[in-house]
């Protein structure tokens, strides 16, 4: 959960308390305008516009101040919702949020009570009244809004407070209809779901689906929340989740495959060994090479197990440590583990509770993909080592687990060891009934024999099996017609594995027949297929297609059939949909249940790979990709960290499979990585990054340039955090004196790498260096911006701060007077800045033992 508060300077601030405890805050209920500060203003420091919206901030943070609370949230601010994932997260959360604020403040834009003015002038039980008639009580996430939270005031657009829900709570039945025992924090399971439902009846969303989704914390239910799936489809799934609530908790977020045939003797085997050690967790492997159905047979014994309602399932995507805590905190949530409520929590805590709740009852875990290694990134320069899967398993009698890996030496023989069960081809009469269930026509009797030579050329292997049904009957075409057009493709995969029997692909030859059916008829398809083929294939973002579809769409150097495929009237969003509807009708992808995200397959990926690499269009995309990938690369600040997680795996992919090496764009993606890499602890391979990056600079510009300063700069705080002190002030000396060489001692950029070099003196104890340069940018600033600008404010505080450090109590008294006076005449009396300061002097007086002036101060 992130909190806003203001910093030492008085600049506004978002804090991530992830693995710490999260303080006492106050929370605001608000309508939206066109005119709220937004996530992005916050980050980059573009807050105080527009107005209205500040205004909104300054009220909030002014009455949390006065409340004597340091922290408060603000959903427009705290919430990154061009992160799907992140937005979902925060929806699940959002009930338990306002439930936990100590106060929540409820902003009405639509009434009006000017200072000095009666409560009574908007108060009243008449339906026209300003209060009884504000459009707060219409509207959906209004409802837990007044629920949820312990303590809840009312405040007029102007901040005047007109009561709280204590005082009003008998106007508030009568304007909202809800019991006084719900308005009273009372225990909403004593109401039915019926009736907590018709509390929301006669309420409103901009958006349909978000009638259904702002019930779910008032109704205790947890699910995913895909806008556009419209709102009868948000009903219905809302109504299952209450069917099955009663039930074990489950979570398999794919539906079975009614399509799925055959593995009968591999299904009997693992429900045979299922929960058969009497004394620990039972252990099982499913192992094959990639394409065999290995996940396919998972999710059937998960979907069948979950028939006995007293069996938990849960389904875990083991690509990475990420995705495994990811999967945890959606099991804890749905177990009620004490502390998921907030997405930013201690995850190996959660991790740990949720892993010790799960003991202590029957359930069945399939870790899905549970290899050894991040496929796919092992020649790239950042390498992740395999998770400790041992912190991830409950230690039961009462559990199973099912991992599918390809790695069996390192996996499925370490931890299920002698329960392995193995895939390879499907049997001649399985792969039959396969073919058969996955066409949508049956296979006439004339064409039997077709059907048999066709599955024999697919190797009998599942994958091969289903693209081609899927092709069948995207186009129409019958077995004969498809077997006709495969051939040639056959021959090319036999090609490209250099001729060799024993390495048939028939995956390859799948996937290109479908290719070339798609470019017929949706080149849009084809064109989102090869931007995702250029990445890591696991948890590929749909904001990074609608960005490369959008880039795409104005390049004339692409195929002109793009333009004809480019649907103009309809928005990016509609436009990658329809393209992904295409992929996964051809079953070339397979779309994440959070539908924020799509997957392919190891061997499309590699297939598509190869036909743009036949083409010698591999490396042309794979600069569009890296272009696209920098276009939307968020900042390195913490606040960002759940973005840029999910696209560093995919720009290391691109980065270490483009050949290119004097592409400009190539080294800002590298450099935007590195950081990323720091931010997340990755010191060593951060450096190395940003080394290389370094060094094509300079190779291309030369010594004295300010890429190479910035270069520099970035390098000496990678050696601060490895504790190379000597290096990082090395480095950050090069990088002041280079940008003051090209720049000018007065520049701003010169003047902030002076102060950042003053910071670090400052850290390692050398007071009068930092001091001197401290002096010189409070100096230049006075001179370049005058006395009374807001930054050279801001370096009279850095400098007091030193003074103080270093007890030369005169000097810090008279600069931070200075700066409260300053303050005072820049911005008004309740201004973070002027607050700041003063709190700043208040301190200095209180070291001195000064408590009557500190405590006049902080009045």
């Amino acid at each position: 959960m992130r909190l806003l508060h203001h910093d030492a300077l008085g600049r506004l601030r978002l804090t991530d308390f992830h693995g710490n405890k999260i303080p006492p805050y106050a929370i605001l209920s608000h309508r939206w305008s066109d005119s709220e500060i937004l996530f992005g203003n916050v980050v980059n420091n573009t807050y105080t516009y527009p107005k209205e919206g500040y205004q909104k901030l300054k009220f909030c943070a002014r009455q949390a101040a006065q409340d004597g609370l340091q922290y408060f949230w603000i959903d427009t601010c705290c919430i990154d919702k061009e992160d799907t994932k992140e937005l979902s997260e925060a929806i699940q959360s959002m009930f338990q949020w306002y439930r936990n604020a100590a106060r929540c403040y409820v902003f009405l834009s639509d009434v009006t009570l000017p200072v000095g003015a009666s409560i009574h002038t908007v108060l009243g039980d008449d339906q026209k009244a300003p209060f009884y008639a504000s459009t707060w009580f219409t509207r959906g996430w209004t409802l837990q809004e007044l629920i949820a939270p312990k303590s809840v005031e009312f405040f007029s657009r102007e901040g005047q407070r007109i009561g709280d829900k204590a005082s009003l709570d008998q106007l508030l039945h009568r304007i909202t209809k809800i019991p006084l025992t719900a308005l009273r924090n009372g225990d909403l399971d004593q109401f039915s779901i019926s009736e907590r439902r018709e509390w929301a009846k006669n309420r409103t969303t901009k958006e349909e689906e978000d009638i259904v989704y702002c019930l779910l914390g008032i109704l205790g239910i947890s699910m995913p929340t895909p806008y556009n799936e419209g709102r009868e489809n948000a009903e219905r799934r809302l109504q299952d989740e209450i069917e099955h609530s009663s039930s074990a908790p489950c979570i398999i977020p794919f539906s079975q495959n009614v399509s799925f045939a055959g593995r009968e003797s591999q299904i009997a085997e693992l429900k045979a060994k299922l929960f058969s050690n009497k004394w620990t967790t039972t252990m099982l492997a499913v192992a094959g090479p990639s394409g065999t159905g290995k996940s396919q047979l998972a999710l059937e014994i998960a979907h069948r197990t979950r028939r006995n309602r007293r069996c938990s399932v849960f389904w875990i995507d083991a690509t990475d440590e990420d995705s495994i805590c990811w999967a945890y905190a959606s099991i804890a949530r749905k177990l009620g583990v004490s502390g998921c409520e907030d997405h930013h929590a201690d995850t190996k805590e959660i991790v740990k509770r949720c892993v010790s709740e799960l003991s202590s009852q029957q359930c069945l875990i399939v870790f899905d993909n549970a290899d050894s290694t991040f496929a796919g990134l092992s020649s790239s320069s950042w390498r992740v080592p395999a998770p400790d899967f041992a912190i991830f398993l409950p230690r039961s009698k009462l559990c199973s687990i099912i991992f599918t890996t390809t790695e069996s030496s390192i996996v499925a023989r370490t931890l299920a060891a002698g329960n392995i069960v193995w895939l390879h081809e499907l049997r001649p009469n399985e792969a039959l009934d396969m073919l058969q269930n996955c066409l949508s026509m049956s296979i006439p009797q004339h064409e039997h024999q077709d059907a048999m030579a066709l599955l024999e050329e697919l190797s009998y292997l599942p994958m091969a099996i289903t693209q081609a049904s899927a092709c069948m009957n995207a186009v129409g075409m019958t077995v004969q017609q498809y077997r006709e057009q495969l051939a040639e493709h056959l021959k090319a995969a036999h090609r490209d594995n250099g001729g060799s029997s024993q390495g048939r692909n028939p995956v390859a030859a799948t996937t290109s027949l479908s290719l070339c059916r798609m470019r017929c008829s949706n080149a849009l398809a084809e064109k989102l297929l090869f931007f995702a083929a250029c990445v890591y294939p696991k948890d590929i973002p749909l904001n990074f297609l609608e960005a490369a579809l959008g880039a795409a769409s104005t390049r004339q150097t692409l195929e002109a059939a793009s333009a004809r495929q480019t649907l103009e009237a309809a928005s990016a969003r509609q436009t990658l949909e329809a393209g992904l509807e295409v992929l996964d009708k051809y079953a070339l992808v397979i779309k994440r249940p959070s539908e924020s995200a799509l997957e392919i397959h190891r061997l499309v990926h590699i297939a598509v790979r190869q036909r743009l690499q036949a083409e010698s269009t591999l490396e042309s995309w794979n600069e569009h990709t890296i272009k696209t990938l920098l276009s939307i690369f968020p900042r390195d600040d913490h606040n960002s960290r759940s973005k840029w997680r999910r696209l560093v795996p995919h720009a290391l992919y691109v980065l270490s499979h483009t050949q290119k090496e004097d592409l400009r764009e190539k080294l800002d993606l590298a450099d935007k990585c590195a950081m990323a890499l720091y931010r997340d602890g990755y010191y060593k391979e951060a450096e190395k990054m940003e080394k290389q990056v370094m060094q094509a600079w300079r190779k291309e510009l030369g010594d004295k340039n300010l890429r190479i300063a910035l270069c520099m700069s970035k390098l000496s705080l990678m050696y601060s955090e490895q504790g190379r002190w000597g290096e990082a002030e090395e480095f950050e000396e090069q990088a002041m004196i280079t940008t003051r060489e090209v720049l000018g001692e007065k520049h701003p950029n010169t003047l902030v790498l002076m102060g950042n070099l003053a910071c670090t003196y400052k850290q390692r104890g050398r007071w009068k260096e930092a001091e001197e340069l401290h002096v010189q940018v409070l100096t230049i600033r006075k001179e370049t911006l005058g006395d009374k600008h807001p930054k050279t404010l801001i370096s009279m505080g850095y400098l007091a701060s030193t003074y103080r450090d270093q007890g030369q109590w005169k000097e810090a008294e008279e600069l931070g007077t200075q700066a409260v006076k300053l303050s005072e005449e820049l911005f008004d009396l309740g201004h973070p800045e002027t607050l700041v300061n003063k709190a700043n002097l208040a301190l200095l007086y209180k070291d001195q033992g000064r408590w009557e002036e500190a405590k006049e101060l902080e009045v």
